[in-house]
């Protein structure tokens, strides 16, 4: 048999034969295209960069995870930090700083609702915290304005609805004013007024003109204003208050309130204020401060 007969096939076998071979031959063809793809892994890691460069520039700009904060602040001087903690965008961040740089104010919380892009849940939202400082609302709340009776312009018809200030030499008794009386001392507005009788409370009376310097940001031409009646001070027992009692005083704080329950356990009954020396935590300035307001 020659070599030629050996490889002949028949029309039919031929076409089976054709047929495998096409089909093998696609099957590496397409194994050689999907080994030359680019790898899975660095199509996840550039769509994760992506993804991390959307939420950063994001971050910037709208904020969308933000837990806005709830505090008190004044419109008119709150600062970057504190805005954005409210839950404000920095777009309307800049508002604000460019209406404050044109010399605009808030004069009443009111005025912040003009603020582009503030929705009315936001804003009622904010509301209960917007505090507008003294120094920005109008003067005639405080000072007042001649109000004309009829249409009389003789100044014995002039009405004023503000109370008249102190002048030198004039004082105003602490312990016994009001917040009305209060008010009539030059530099002393609502605010103050308020601080004193908070302060005085807590103090039990006040013994001295001087403690009105532990109000933080007191006017000091103010104090020359008051004088003070010692006798309405209220006196603390340190043998029968109990820790708690004590440490609600401004010049007793936890620690020393603690040492004075050791010591009463230990020693029994304090004779004197001058006990206290034996204590580590009560300086001699300290002590001084406390001897009007204590009694055995």
């Amino acid at each position: 048999m020659r070599w030629r007969e050996f490889f002949y096939f028949q029309k039919s076998d031929r076409k089976v034969f054709l047929t495998i071979l096409t089909i093998v031959v696609m099957a590496f063809g397409a194994y050689l295209l999907m080994d030359k793809e680019e790898p899975l892994q660095p199509i996840v890691k550039a769509h994760k960069e992506v993804k991390t460069e959307q939420s950063t520039s994001a971050k910037y700009y709208t904020q969308p995870h933000q837990v806005p904060e709830r505090f008190a602040f004044d419109p008119n001087t709150a600062d970057s930090t504190q805005l954005l903690r409210l839950g404000l965008q920095p777009w309307q961040v800049r508002a604000i700083y460019r209406y404050r740089a044109k010399g605009g104010v808030y004069r009443q919380p009111e005025d912040f609702a003009r603020l582009y892009g503030l929705t009315k849940g936001q804003y009622e939202s904010l509301r209960p915290y917007i505090i507008i400082g003294e120094d920005y609302q109008p003067a005639d709340k405080f000072y007042g304005k001649p109000l004309l009776v009829g249409k009389s312009t003789n100044r014995d018809t002039l009405l004023h609805d503000y109370p008249m200030k102190l002048k030198p030499g004039e004082h105003v008794i602490l312990n016994i004013a009001d917040t009305l009386m209060l008010k009539r001392v030059p530099g002393v507005g609502s605010y103050y007024a308020r601080q004193i009788m908070n302060y005085g409370r807590r103090l039990g009376g006040f013994a001295h003109t001087e403690q009105l310097r532990e109000i933080e940001g007191f006017p000091e031409e103010a104090i020359s204003y008051f004088k003070v009646d010692d006798s309405a001070v209220e006196k603390l027992n340190l043998n029968t208050l109990t820790l708690n009692q004590m440490r609600r005083h401004p010049y007793i704080n936890f620690y020393q309130a603690r040492e004075i329950m050791d010591f009463r356990r230990l020693k029994g009954a304090l004779k004197s204020i001058d006990d206290l020396h034996h204590l580590r935590s009560f300086s001699s300035t300290t002590i001084e401060r406390l001897r009007p307001y204590v009694t055995f």
